[in-house]
């Protein structure tokens, strides 16, 4: 059993640090919001703590799943965050969607406080968490790696270590650029087999077993069939990543055309009023501009 702190419960944060409790293992949690670290110690039988300092006090690791880069560091290296209160030896994992940018940085600070850093976004939404089995791409040295594996594995069903500090970042920013074109190319798909008058259900039947299959196929074609969005990855987070994955393509000379433009076309899916949304309501901007 190790000491562990989790900042951090929102719909991914809060079910992870259940599944490490299921563990075995001695968590405390912090969030923003009192009420749900409460909550979430009366139901899991942890702890909780005032700040993500006190969270992470005397901790063998520390989890975090915040919102974006500036969360990031006003728990870790902000006032009364958790890197002024970690001892030599323990393991800071983030679970957040950030840049790599942040991950490089926030590695430097650990290592200057004498412990591990491991960037360790996370795919499989919600769902994933709930169930334990979240897909982790990590970024850091490998017996960090080794050190911090078993306690990733009871949220997970795989881990890999994808190279050094950024790298786990990186790895995610490869992951929502293959989805955003996935996801526009079903939405074309499940559009024109509409309005071509064909059963979407056993047309989608058929289609998952060869060539197109894909988890978002298999997933999320009846949702969209049936114009349900009230459920899933937020197409708010989703602009956040792509412009995450837009930036870093700037700096490393990469060309994303059909990132950029499915980007776009999720911003006229906010402008539907779809900001919570799930990422396949890019079906729904396309009926919108049908009619």
């Amino acid at each position: 059993m190790a000491r562990v702190a989790f900042i951090g419960l929102g719909v991914m944060g809060y079910p992870m640090a259940g599944h490490i409790a299921r563990g075995g293992h001695d968590v405390t949690v912090y969030n923003r919001t009192a009420a749900k670290a409460e909550k979430w110690a009366r139901e899991h039988g942890g702890g909780h703590a005032p700040t993500p300092a006190e969270a992470a006090r005397d901790c063998d690791f520390v989890f975090c799943c915040v919102g974006n880069d500036d969360d990031l560091r006003a728990v870790t290296t902000g006032e009364d965050g958790a890197f002024g209160s970690m001892k030599p030896g323990a393991v800071f994992i983030d679970n957040t969607t950030a840049s790599a940018e942040v991950a490089r940085e926030l590695s430097k600070a650990a290592a200057r406080g004498g412990f591990g850093f491991l960037d360790a976004p996370v795919s499989g939404g919600q769902a994933g968490a709930e169930n334990g089995v979240l897909t982790v791409m990590a970024g850091g040295d490998a017996a960090t790696f080794e050190k911090a594996r078993p306690v990733i594995e009871c949220y997970a069903r795989m881990v890999g270590l994808m190279g050094p500090a950024g790298s786990g970042q990186l790895s995610k920013m490869v992951n929502q650029i293959c989805i955003a074109g996935l996801v526009q190319g079903l939405s074309e798909g499940i559009h024109f087999a509409q309005n071509a008058g064909l059963d979407v259900e056993r047309l989608i039947a058929v289609l998952c077993k060869g060539a197109a299959g894909s988890w978002q196929m298999e997933n999320r074609h009846k949702t969209m069939d049936q114009g349900h969005y009230e459920h899933g990855f937020a197409v708010d987070w989703m602009r956040k990543d792509l412009g995450i994955c837009l930036a870093e393509a700037d700096r490393n000379g990469s060309s994303l055309p059909v990132t950029a433009l499915v980007d776009q076309f999720y911003k006229d899916v906010q402008k539907l009023g779809g900001n919570r949304w799930d990422t396949s309501s890019l079906l729904a901007r396309l009926n919108a501009v049908g009619k």
